[in-house]
């Protein structure tokens, strides 16, 4: 058995904020034959390959470990620590059963399904401002389309989606240590806000019940049990939060993907029916969440090296979605390839697998369903601007040109 505190491991520099880009392409490909752990300085722990990410997501000796986190950086009481210290993703054990059980069935897949259509007009809409075919995508496309249909699928106003937006913004900023010890006020004053917002908005819902989500929060029943005003409140924010920055980057990222590989992109544009595939195989290669933490409660032991509780884990779900004993020729981006059964990992395993997965899907199926076809040419017009790998992992710029006449 080893001892952890005695192995050599390579050192990842988590916190370094020039680790994004081909930068961090080049930095997981070179950790990925020194073994499956690394480190950084803080004493995290980096699992670098699939199976042993697989183990610990579904462990329960694993917690989500944001709060501590925090605390770790001096956050112990405050909006940032509560809206951690609530989110339904570092609630455990049978606290965590009952609220999915409520919750679950207003995010699958038949109920995903049911916004198609929406999805599919609000694409056009947007559309109208980028068909001159030279944009930057993100500003004039990507941010938007998440942001109305979250606002859509709660019930909130349209109007609302650019508030929601940049309230969704900061509040991921609350699982980013860097950005929470360099904006800790200004993340508190914005979390909230939106707080107060979603209050007045679930008040306004419990007296029109309706057909939106906040609605059928409302109404959520399970053997007699339902959730608390607090339980639907931090639900709904978390959807607000985790709906939209997210899919924002995969659709961006899978735009600055398609963009370097034209054959992929025409061939997508003649069949846009393989646009589940594409979705996919943008998710698996470039995934927005290229890092999930976790935290050992107990002394936990894979591959002969024992982990002490209270160890921070983080499973690169990057290499992860790029191991060969799960994919043939990983490092290829094709949408056409049989990748097997093999699941990609960006939206999690276990327990704690993503809430929203399904609706994220369908709206990054729709949407590249829509534009391949219209978008021939795709080509970068710039350099793209990515953001840190440290929580949602996003592009702040992404200039692209296409032939608008195709």
């Amino acid at each position: 058995m080893a001892d952890l505190a005695e192995l050599d491991l390579p050192t990842l520099d988590y916190m370094d904020e020039g680790l994004r880009g081909e930068r961090f392409h080049e930095v997981m490909e070179g950790l990925r034959g020194s073994g499956w752990l690394a480190r950084n300085e803080l004493g995290w722990l980096f699992v670098l390959d699939r199976e042993a990410a697989t183990f610990f997501l579904r462990s329960r000796e694993m917690v989500f470990p944001s709060a501590a986190v925090a605390e770790a950086f001096g956050i112990t009481d405050g909006p940032i620590h509560e809206a951690v210290s609530k989110n339904v993703i570092t609630i455990e054990g049978d606290d965590h059963r009952r609220l999915r059980n409520l919750v679950n069935p207003a995010f699958n897949a038949r109920e995903a399904d049911r916004y198609r259509p929406l999805m599919r007009e609000h694409l056009a809409e947007l559309w109208e401002g980028i068909a001159g075919g030279d944009c930057e995508f993100v500003g004039d496309f990507a941010k938007h389309y998440p942001s109305r249909m979250i606002a859509a699928v709660v019930g909130a106003p349209l109007e609302d989606a650019p508030r929601l937006h940049g309230w969704a913004n900061w509040f991921q900023r609350t699982f980013d240590p860097v950005a929470m010890l360099a904006q800790r006020d200004e993340i508190e004053r914005n979390v909230v806000e939106f707080r107060d917002y979603v209050a007045e908005l679930i008040a306004a819902r419990r007296a029109d019940i309706g057909d939106d989500l906040v609605s059928k929060l409302l109404t959520a029943s399970d053997e007699g049990d339902s959730l608390s005003a607090d339980e639907c409140l931090n639900l709904i924010m978390n959807v607000f939060a985790g709906g939209i920055d997210t899919t924002q980057a995969q659709l961006a990222h899978g735009l600055r993907l398609f963009a370097a590989r034209p054959d992929q992109w025409e061939l997508l544009g003649a069949e846009p029916e393989l646009a589940p595939a594409a979705v996919e195989e943008v998710l698996r290669f470039e995934p927005i969440t290229p890092f999930t933490a976790r935290m050992t409660v107990a002394e936990l032991t894979h591959d002969d090296v024992t982990i002490p509780a209270g160890t921070v884990v983080m499973l690169a779900t990057y290499a992860a979605n790029r191991d060969a004993a799960a994919y043939a020729d990983p490092d290829a981006f094709d949408i056409t390839a049989d990748r097997g059964k093999a699941k990609v990992m960006t939206f999690g395993a276990g327990i704690h697998n993503c809430l929203g997965a399904n609706l994220a899907r369908a709206e990054l199926q729709e949407a590249f369903a829509f534009l391949a076809p219209r978008m021939p040419g795709l080509e970068l017009h710039g350099e793209p601007v990515y953001e840190s790998i440290a929580g949602v992992y996003g592009l702040e710029s992404l200039p692209i040109r296409f032939d608008p006449t195709g």
